[in-house]
């Protein structure tokens, strides 16, 4: 099962190119991020003329997350539990049935920026429903996959430039003692298990010529619990999708599991 997340920055804008990358990488689930359209305008037949199921959670202009699979899915719940108040669309969670039930979940990460300041603490407030979460399902004992936009940059070596980051909420300590305090519930972050070189990049800003530097950040992850951290493969960046006409400022990553 080869399992992708590409925050599309805009799913009505990108269309074409994310159909092309499809048929290009035949992933059979595509984690979406900012989608940025309502549920209704989601373009969901031109997918589903193309065999996928379409799950979508929709916010009108910004964020918004689906997951688009070849392979039928079951148990769709929307939106991250812990703050009935919350409304914006960042979660969405799903069983895969491949060969084995696999548990996705396409998420959004709040980029915090300015920080301090109330969009910085929302940013801790969300890390700490997701921890909660996380802990939830990992009492099934199930393969469970956490991938998206996590808006965090884990180490020094995940940024071209990580003095210029030092003063940005996707650096700070507070965010990146989150994300690992995730890793410490004993799940694995698949790029790095299988590729610890430095250089390693899922996003380059469309600001100061960052793609044409190479001055890039991962902030793209794919969590893996122990159930499905066992069946990894592969894993792999598709950086090319960055150089294309009209792209988002992320490209896909993705693994391989053996369900």
């Amino acid at each position: 099962m080869k399992i992708a997340t590409f925050n599309i920055n805009g799913i009505l804008a990108r269309t074409e190119a994310l159909l092309t990358w499809l048929d290009e990488a035949s992933p059979d689930v595509v984690c979406l991020q900012e989608i940025k359209k309502v549920d209704a305008e989601f373009p969901r037949a031109v997918f589903e003329a193309r065999g996928w199921t379409v799950q979508t959670h929709g916010q009108k202009s910004f964020n918004g997350v689906a997951i688009l699979s070849k392979l039928p899915l079951e148990d769709v719940t929307r939106g991250l539990p812990g703050d009935e108040s919350d409304d914006q669309a960042r979660w969405i969670e799903a069983t895969v049935l491949g060969r084995r039930k696999v548990r996705v979940c396409s998420l959004y990460l709040p980029n915090g920026n300015p920080a301090p300041g109330p969009k910085y603490d929302y940013k801790l407030a969300w890390m700490a429903r997701m921890e909660a979460r996380v802990r939830q399902l990992l009492v099934s004992e199930q393969p469970l996959v956490f991938c998206g936009d996590y808006n965090v940059i884990p180490q020094a070596e995940d940024a071209a430039n990580p003095k210029d980051w030092l003063k940005d909420a996707l650096f700070l300590p507070e965010s990146r003692r989150a994300f690992f305090r995730l890793l410490n519930l004993g799940l694995t972050d698949a790029v790095r298990v299988r590729d610890g070189r430095p250089g390693v990049y899922s996003y380059w800003d469309f600001q100061r010529g960052a793609w044409e530097r190479n001055n890039g950040i991962r902030i793209d992850h794919h969590l893996l619990s122990p159930q499905a951290a066992d069946l990894l493969q592969e894993i792999g960046i598709d950086k090319a999708v960055r150089g294309r006409d009209k792209p988002s400022d992320h490209v896909p990553v993705w693994a391989v599991l053996d369900a």
